[in-house]
């Protein structure tokens, strides 16, 4: 026999959610996270998936997810450095948040 799944309560706001809100929610870290789901990327190559974005905010952007456990940066001891970034199991389990993310925006978003 299947469990049923419990109905999300919506009447206040649950901390969680809101935490989470609050750390993917941030301006570009989507972005970010979207950029790093195909494998393992340099820090230019992030840039230039995204675009338009500072490489300070970007640092800013992947140490925040760092903190968080979202990211994990590599670096590999060669001659010169090479630095990767990466998305650990946590963030690879954001894998469906994206692409429903992208369904809806198929979906419902006009671009102008």
């Amino acid at each position: 026999m299947k469990a049923r799944r419990q109905p999300i309560q919506l009447e206040y706001p649950c901390p969680r959610y809101a935490r989470a809100a609050r750390v993917l929610g941030k301006r570009w870290t989507p972005l970010v996270i979207r950029a790093l789901m195909k494998g393992p990327r340099r820090f230019s190559e992030i840039r230039d998936y995204i675009g338009n974005i500072s490489d300070r905010l970007l640092s800013q952007r992947l140490k925040e997810l760092e903190a968080e456990d979202i990211v994990r940066k590599k670096v590999v001891s060669v001659t010169p450095l090479l630095v990767h970034y990466e998305l650990t199991r946590k963030g690879r389990e954001l894998q469906e948040v994206v692409e429903a993310i992208q369904r809806w925006a198929d979906k419902w978003v006009e671009l102008t």
